[in-house]
Order: C-alpha cells, then structure tokens, then sequence
C-alpha cells in the first residue's frame, strides 16, 4: 500500500515537471500558487456562482419536464398511437441465432436478448423533452427580461455636441465659432 502511494507520488511529480517544461514555467511552486489564486478568483466570480445555481435548478427542472412529457403527453400520444406505451415503440434491425421476432415483446426484452433495435419511440421522448425545456427557459428568459425592464428608467440623452455646417467637424453645442475652420456658429435652440 505504502508503495503504491510512493509511485503515484512519483509519477506525478514527473508529470508536473513535464508540465512545467511545456509551460515554461520556471518556479513550480510559486506558479502554482499563482495558479490556484486565479482558479479561486474566477471560480468565485459572480456569473460563475449564478451558473452553478442555474445548472442545479435547470437540473432539478428536467425531472418536472421528463414527469410531464412521460406521464401526460406520451400517454396522450399513445392513445392517438393504439393504447401502446410511446416509449417502447421500437423496430428491431437485427436478430440473434435463436431469437424470434415473436419473442420480442419490449425494448427492455430486446436489450436482454441482444437485439438490435432503433429505438424511435425514446428518441422521439427525447425530443419532445428538449423543445418542452427550450420552450420553458424562453419563456422564463422573456419573462425576466420584462421584470428587469420594468424597474428602469429610460435615460434621456442629452445632446452635447453638434456638427458644423461647413466643415462636418463635431463641436461643442454651446460653442459660437468652430474651432477647426473658426466660422461663425449660431447658437440652437433648446
């Protein structure tokens, strides 16, 4: 046991010197503390933190998809289908020696069998999943853009500056002679 360890830490000792090497890093330790601080800067990020979270609700949110798309509208497929479960739609491609067609009852029977079948039925499922969730997350971007939306105020730009009439050149608005061709400037209303 004690050996096994030594030769780990061996072994990774000699990848991290050939690391190095390709990296040309010079100080290994101080490179890697460098290293570490930047992990934990950007790992501790905003967006990172809000990326995580989101990937933890958007996992949670797939069940409540995959219970929606399984137990209410597959079933309704199923019924426009002849009263058969949509998932287990299936055509078999290719039989085993000894196995018949017959035999077959299942797409779980013919993975046990060493059937190859397609599987039309779940890809079908799958789909179905992700333009329910693509769907949803539209909805629920759209909804919190609105939300976002509501509580601003729109800015009002304020005109500073203006263009000369006789030489295209920006100045500013109160200014009563261009400082580029020196004309005369009226002054604009506001």
């Amino acid at each position: 046991m004690f050996v096994n360890i030594i030769i780990i830490l061996l072994i990774n000792i000699k990848i991290w010197k050939c690391l190095s090497k390709l990296f040309f890093i010079k100080d290994g330790k101080k490179e890697m503390k460098k290293f570490f601080k930047e992990f934990k800067e950007f790992a501790m990020k905003g967006n990172v933190v809000d990326l995580a979270v989101g990937v933890i609700i958007g996992g949670a949110f797939q069940a409540i998809i995959n219970s929606v798309v399984n137990d209410l509208i597959m079933p309704l497929i199923g019924l426009l289908t002849g009263g058969v479960n949509f998932n287990e739609q299936f055509l078999i491609l290719k039989l085993p020696e000894g196995v018949t067609a017959e035999s077959v009852t299942s797409a779980a029977v013919a993975s046990e069998l060493g059937v190859t079948t397609l599987n039309y039925g779940a890809l079908i499922t799958a789909i179905l999943n992700f333009v329910i969730m693509a769907f949803v997350i539209f909805l629920m971007v759209k909804f919190i853009n609105k939300l976002t939306s509501l509580g601003k105020k729109e800015v009002v730009e304020v005109k500073t500056t203006r263009e000369c009439p006789y030489c295209k050149s920006v100045v500013s608005i109160k200014a009563v002679r261009c400082p580029h061709c020196t004309s005369e400037l009226e002054l604009e209303e506001e």
